[in-house]
């Protein structure tokens, strides 16, 4: 579905991607992994566009779509849920919902369908529907934020670092929701600081570091992986 090849991107004349190969089958869930500054959320955004890569080959869907505007990536079926959030404080839950299937992806599930999806999978934003997203707790704007990807129909799901700032229930209902969408086969990138749970919610990992791949290998292999578990995950 998603092949990354040799891709390379800079920010002035400092390389923060190098020579990066990644590939992303239809129905997985691959994780990247790697300290702050290794180039995660940087491979994000130039998969989605936000950013253009000076060298290289991005796949999506069997095109090449390197140079396509995050909203014509968007129709084709690639979400993105950035960092952040990155919600309108002034806009209601709903009014974000509505703005997330403008763009929806053809073939996708109608806007009532996917409304309700998105109620089954996160039942509170049903009852906060009329909320201003602003007056929402962290929890809840993370959920508004993966719902309002959620109501395009990707065929693709991009997560960066979902559970960051968040209570660990709040957290670990994230990763049951992630769980189930992948067991609904829909394919999801996944960034994530608790690399535990990435690795064990995924198929198979990247580990990043100074914007290279140094280890590629089934999420289980890395968990056991002596290097991860000295650098990552603290054993």
């Amino acid at each position: 579905m998603l092949r990354l090849s040799g891709i390379t991107v800079r920010y002035g004349l400092r390389e923060a991607l190098t020579d990066i190969d990644i590939e992303v089958k239809q129905g997985e869930l691959i994780t990247l992994i790697g300290a702050n500054g290794a180039g995660k959320t940087t491979c994000l955004r130039t998969i989605s566009g936000l950013l253009r890569p000076a060298a290289g080959r991005l796949e999506f869907l069997g095109q090449d779509v390197v140079g396509k505007a995050p909203h014509q990536l968007l129709a084709l079926g690639m979400a993105h849920v950035p960092e952040g959030r990155l919600l309108f404080p002034e806009m209601t839950v709903l009014e974000h919902l509505e703005l997330g299937a403008m763009r929806a992806a053809r073939g996708g599930r109608s806007f009532s369908d996917q409304l309700e999806r998105c109620h089954n999978l996160f039942p509170k934003l049903l009852e906060r529907r009329s909320q201003k997203a602003g007056t929402l707790s962290g929890g809840e704007q993370q959920m508004v934020a993966i719902a309002r990807g959620l109501m395009s129909s990707p065929k693709l799901l991009m997560l960066d670092e979902p559970s960051l700032g968040l209570a660990p229930v709040v957290v670990d209902s994230l990763g049951d929701v992630i769980h189930q969408l992948h067991q609904e086969g829909l394919t999801v990138l996944l960034v994530e600081q608790r690399v535990d749970l990435a690795l064990k919610l995924a198929d198979r990992g990247y580990v990043l570091e100074t914007g290279r791949v140094v280890l590629h290998d089934r999420a289980d292999a890395l968990l056991e992986n002596p290097m991860v578990k000295q650098a990552y995950l603290g054993t």
